[in-house]
């Protein structure tokens, strides 16, 4: 499969080279960081990109970060368990959340503790949130363990302009309130920005067994400044932290579900230091550091319904520096250094039985990796990113990633067509080390992707097109698998993933605009598909060798109208086809055979007003009140009104 694929991208770079005329084309007026670690025009990217600007995020006036990627943009599965609060995961191009990187600030985040050293998105609220950039496909060559399936950077806000207050409130269904005060500014020297955003809801039930309700609070504070010594140098500090509470359900629907509760306190820091000697080097010293605590009830065992509290603790820190050399006006360099310390931490207690005895695990990591990205302007229209990272973990593990992309601007079809093919890995987690029967055998799970695509607009007709068709696979998957007495091992199950993206948007004039999201995704998931004690002519437990809750079929609709200068309608929906899903010991007797979640429609209706200072806005969450499930016996959230204003000081 790995020669099928360096084969088919070899002819696919050959035609961009042989059939297509070199002439100008217009930049596209957006500028990215991510995919390169350095600033860079849209338009030369040959890598899959979205981006979500501050007002993007403002105008959708959803609380949480994860609500609005999920209705807004393709090749990126959604699910939670229930409502606000509790997990929510994103998953890119088909892949399990623990394939995808997600930073924050430049901040690493993800919990070392969980056993795939996962990251949830249930606790980042869109408030403080200024720009977020979404990299599909294999990322490793720059990102290194973990960006197989893609990488999302968040960053967040910073004071701009004159030193101002601003305020802002939503509330509504199930006794739920959201309120934001910020302050900040920047004047020829510094830029300076505080924020802090609480939300708490009453909630509704997490699972369908039960009606109790499930209270969810959040607290977060966001603080980020920036001084300017002189041209060469200036210096960043941000600090963010959040602190969580929510009351959540057992699965097993004859535990407690009243008193479970968790509580979780997350805060990411970076410290940045920037020297630009001349207009053509730039270096960068960044220190990022994360933290994050979860402490919960936890059901014992299946068979029991005592509850013990359990702490976790995952810890990170980053030193890295990061070089930018501009060698020409065609051509430029970007590379760097990066040391990375992770420590996971539990500790689960008890104070009545003394079967169950106290514990405290402790266990660390350490990554060094030394990356470096040529960027090449070849002629007036074709652009190419080469890339290649080595990453060397304490456990002796040694790897390297690479990366290739295109981007061809075509005036024969007035187009960007863009490709990229990658290699990733994704180290073994702590938990995983921690539990195999024989730790220094593990080695890296290992993948290959690549993507091509094209770009076009068709400004007469006010049409945007984004049509991408990607490809991935990864293998020396690490299961604990029978065959492996129930621990972590590499199996030789192999995960593949394929399908399409379409990104498109049509202006039917100035006050009307039409947005359309679609994805297909062919999946294969070999990591429980292979298994040859639970596969095809075990027990029968598999329904397909679909991956778990990444539907084939994904369609997001919508409009926005301006019924007045300072008046919106706007409306969208979402439909995912039917997905397979593990099952529970609620299920057929306890078998926990698998299940299919059936297909469902979501829409939401809004309206926005603006007047002076002030932005008013109401929607409506599932119009239509629709009884659906993202993950087995987890309701979908409801049907909810929400009204608020946001206001500038």
């Amino acid at each position: 499969m790995l020669i099928s694929i360096k084969n088919l991208y070899k002819i696919f770079l050959l035609l961009h080279l042989i059939c297509f005329n070199y002439l100008k084309a217009e930049d596209v007026p957006v500028i990215v960081i991510a995919p390169s670690k350095s600033t860079q025009s849209l338009s030369t990217v040959g890598t899959s990109v979205q981006v979500f600007e501050q007002g993007d995020l403002e105008n959708t006036a959803n609380s949480f970060l994860g609500d609005t990627l999920n209705n807004s943009t393709t090749g990126l599965n959604f699910f939670q368990t229930g409502g606000a609060g509790t997990q929510m995961g994103l998953q890119l191009r088909g892949l399990p959340k623990a394939y995808s990187t997600v930073y924050v600030d430049g901040v690493k985040k993800s919990d070392a503790s969980t056993p795939k050293n996962d990251f949830y998105f249930d606790d980042i609220l869109t408030g403080q949130v200024q720009r977020v950039e979404i990299l599909k496909g294999n990322q490793s060559s720059i990102y290194g363990s973990g960006a197989m399936g893609g990488t999302i950077n968040i960053y967040s806000k910073r004071g701009s302009g004159d030193f101002k207050r601003d305020f802002s409130y939503q509330g509504g269904t199930f006794n739920t309130h959201d309120l934001n005060f910020s302050y900040g500014g920047s004047d020829d020297y510094k830029d300076f920005y505080v924020g802090l955003e609480r939300y708490q809801t009453d909630g509704f039930s997490q699972m369908n067994h039960n009606g109790e309700k499930d209270p969810y609070t959040n607290h977060t504070f966001l603080t980020n400044y920036g001084y300017k010594f002189s041209d060469e140098l200036d210096f960043r500090a941000i600090y963010k932290f959040t602190d969580s509470k929510l009351k959540y359900d057992a699965v097993k629907s004859s535990f407690d579900q009243e008193n479970n509760e968790s509580h979780e306190k997350d805060s990411s820091a970076t410290l940045k230091l920037t020297y630009k000697p001349t207009e053509d080097l730039q270096s960068k010293f960044i220190f990022g550091s994360a933290y994050m605590s979860r402490t919960s009830d936890s059901v014992v065992n299946q068979f029991s319904n005592y509850v013990i509290q359990q702490d976790y603790w995952s810890y990170r820190d980053t030193f890295s520096l990061e070089n930018s050399y501009k060698i020409n006006a065609d051509h430029n360099v970007v590379f760097g250094f990066e040391k990375e310390y992770e420590e996971m931490r539990y500790n689960p207690y008890d104070t009545t039985f003394s079967f169950y005895s106290p514990t405290d695990f402790r266990k660390g990591e350490e990554i060094t990796s030394q990356y470096i990205d040529f960027q090449s302007k070849l002629n007036e229209n074709l652009f190419v990113t080469y890339g290649v990272r080595f990453d060397q973990h304490s456990q002796n593990l040694n790897e390297d990633s690479e990366r290739i992309s295109v981007a061809y601007l075509s005036d024969l079809f007035g187009a960007k067509l863009k490709s990229s093919y990658g290699t990733g890995i994704k180290f073994p987690s702590l938990y995983e080390f921690n539990k195999s029967s024989d730790p220094e055998k593990l080695v890296a799970e290992h993948g290959t992707s690549y993507d091509f695509g094209i770009e076009k607009s068709f400004i007469d007709k006010g049409i945007n097109l984004d049509l991408t068709f990607f490809a991935h696979e990864y293998e020396d998957t690490i299961e604990g698998w029978q065959a492996a007495g129930w621990t972590p091992n590499n199996m030789k199950g192999q995960v593949k993933t394929k399908g399409l993206e379409l990104l498109s948007n049509y202006k039917f004039n100035k006050d009307l605009t039409f947005d359309l999201g679609y994805t297909y995704n062919s999946t294969y998931d070999g990591a429980d598909f292979d298994d040859p004690n639970l596969g095809p002519g075990s027990a029968g437990d598999f329904l397909n060798s679909q991956m778990v809750r990444v539907p084939r079929h994904l369609i997001n609709i919508g409009a926005s109208f301006d019924l007045t200068d300072n008046l919106n309608l706007n409306w969208k929906t979402k439909w995912s086809d039917t997905v397979r899903d593990y099952g529970n010991g609620n299920i057929d007797g306890g078998s926990f055979r698998d299940v299919r979640l059936d297909s469902y429609s979501v829409s939401d209706l809004g309206l926005n007003l603006n007047y002076g200072n002030y932005k008013g806005f109401f929607n409506i969450t599932n119009l239509f009140n629709e009884k659906y499930s993202q993950a087995v016996q987890y309701t979908g959230p409801k049907r909810a009104l929400n009204l608020g204003f946001k206001k500038k000081y």
